[in-house]
């Protein structure tokens, strides 16, 4: 009994724990309704846009597309079924892999997500990197590295 109460988290740590999360719930609500309202982009939209638009060709197959910004293949095909009719993305079979798609971001895509691009910056500006000093920015840097390292993430996690 002793040693399962020694492993698990103090007061003060489910504290700092359940601000975190909370404040993280917050500022991600805040962006994804600034983005809504100031673009014709949904959250969903701009992490699919952001991550085909960094993309060779800004094409990825969907299966990678889906690892990239770690959502379920299942989500992820619905999502760009609605994309699809919007015409912000198209998908293709993939020449090399008859159970595969690539999915490549339209040009109406590409420009709706530099539009959305503008005021999503903006915010992210306002509603986070003004609320911290270049110290704490630093702070927070490494605290996610050191996350990172330990849920063995590669490099900066990408969630717009």
């Amino acid at each position: 009994m002793a040693e399962n109460h020694r492993t698990m988290p103090t007061r003060e740590q489910l504290r700092i724990w359940r601000d975190y999360i909370e404040t993280a719930n917050t500022l991600r609500a805040r962006l994804d309704s600034r983005l809504q309202s100031e673009s014709s982009l949904s959250a969903g939209d701009y992490q699919v846009l952001l991550a085909l638009t960094e993309a060779p060709r800004r094409t990825l197959r969907s299966s990678e597309l889906a690892a990239l910004i770690g959502w379920e293949r299942s989500r992820l095909s619905h999502h760009l079924g609605r994309m699809e009719k919007r015409r912000l993305i198209g998908r293709v079979p993939c020449v090399d892999d008859v159970h595969g798609v690539d999915v490549t971001a339209t040009e109406s895509g590409r420009a709706a997500f530099r539009t959305g691009s503008v005021p999503h910056l903006r915010a992210v500006r306002e509603l986070f990197v003004e609320a911290l000093t270049p110290q704490q920015l630093a702070h927070l840097d490494d605290i996610s590295a050191a996350l990172r390292r330990h849920l063995g993430v590669d490099g900066p996690v990408s969630k717009e």
